[in-house]
């Protein structure tokens, strides 16, 4: 918990949540005051129909009056590349959008973020926001964002609908950068569990278990506090008790809107208590390197981050194991062993990444892996030791 008991705890995004909310998109704009609405997405919720039915709630309500649906922009790539940023941002000042709405996955509702704080701060290149591995600021000297925002995520995992972070990849460093500004966040987010049902059941479990990692960092991280814990600990029981329910029937509404409930608080928490994030760490340099899915790089690092980093974990290893709904043990030692295996059996249990050998990670590029980790903003919280950077890798290889 806190060790200096000073935290700060904010929400600002509104939730509304029901399977089939999407109805509610128009009126929703309406009433920020909103006119012209562009929608942000990508392409493969495109060929799904995603898109054309977020489009075809907004078609009879196009009168001139009130919000309407002037462009779609779905072409944001998987890690929400600076380029195409870049691309969305001039697009919106193309068709002068005076608002937001970002459906997919967390690279699409990061990318919405870039786009947003680049029309605020008028910018024309998102990488000018962050000069460095990451742009950290607060208020006051950041105010209200006066551009209407929605989120629909389509996956429950990165609970970006509700975090004032926003992570890209810089495709001329080859790293991932971070944009953590209050007020870029969405002013609504929107769980419909009905865009979710089509989800395969890889892309289900890798995206769970981003929200397990979010959830279970907030409950290790030393400034946690009982506000963030609030959300991570509930997060994290209804994952583990709803994760393999999805995985196994994709159709199961009840199990999707739980998932896309505890995405949402997961983050919450995560943001809550942001501090030490080893595993995201990791999942960071590993993601930049290899291109691995973000959700991937966590589901397979989080039980092997704290199998080698015992001393960051036994502290809090009893509040680990109780939102893991595991019985009280007779030691922090003895509970954190208890929770590494139940992590590596939710693993077995629901199919997920364990190593990244089908994205190519090698033992000969130990010395760049090392640089990575060091190296990501992330490190700055709570640097590893290289020999414990190699020891993580060596159970990456497979």
């Amino acid at each position: 918990m806190s060790r200096t008991g000073y935290f700060k705890y904010n929400m600002r995004t509104a939730v509304h949540c029901a399977a089939g909310s999407i109805i509610r998109l128009p009126a929703l704009f309406d009433g920020f005051g909103a006119k012209r609405v562009l929608l942000i997405s990508d392409a493969g919720l495109k060929q799904v129909g995603i898109v054309d039915q977020i489009v075809s709630v907004f078609e009879g309500t196009a009168s001139g009056a009130g919000a309407n649906l002037v462009g779609v922009y779905a072409d944001i790539t998987p890690d929400a590349g600076t380029k195409t940023i870049n691309d969305c941002l001039r697009y919106a000042r193309e068709i002068a959008a005076d608002a937001i709405l970002a459906v997919g996955g967390g690279s699409v509702l990061d990318a919405a973020k870039g786009v947003k704080y680049a029309l605020h701060k008028n910018l024309t290149d998102i990488r000018k926001a962050v000069p460095a591995g990451i742009k950290l600021d607060d208020w006051p000297s950041v105010q209200p964002i006066d551009i209407p925002h929605i989120a629909v995520p389509t996956t429950a995992g990165t609970g970006a609908e509700v975090s004032p972070v926003a992570v890209f990849f810089h495709e001329d460093l080859g790293i991932k950068i971070n944009l953590v500004v209050p007020f870029i966040d969405a002013d609504i987010a929107v769980l419909d569990a009905n865009l979710t049902v089509g989800l395969p059941p890889g892309l289900t479990a890798s995206t769970g278990m981003d929200a397990l990692t979010h959830a279970l960092e907030a409950v290790a991280s030393p400034a946690s506090n009982h506000f963030s814990d609030a959300h991570s600990v509930t997060a994290a029981q209804i994952i583990v008790e709803n994760l393999p329910l999805a995985v196994a029937n994709g159709k199961n509404v009840d199990a999707r809107s739980n998932m896309l409930q505890a995405s949402t608080m997961a983050i919450d928490g995560f943001a809550a208590a942001l501090g030490a994030i080893p595993v995201h760490n990791c999942a960071h340099a590993f993601g930049g390197l290899y291109h691995i899915p973000h959700g991937d790089a966590n589901a397979a690092l989080l039980p092997v981050v704290m199998e080698v980093l015992p001393e960051f974990y036994l502290p809090n290893a009893e509040r680990l194991a109780k939102a893991l709904d595991l019985k009280a043990a007779d030691s922090p030692e003895e509970a954190l062993k208890a929770v590494i295996k139940r992590l590596k059996d939710l693993q077995q249990q629901i199919g997920c990444a364990t190593s990244f050998s089908r994205w190519g990670a090698k033992a000969e590029d130990m010395e760049q892996i090392i640089l990575a980790v060091t190296s990501d903003p992330a490190a700055m919280f709570f640097p590893i030791p290289p020999e414990r950077i190699q020891m993580i890798a060596e159970s990456m290889f497979g």
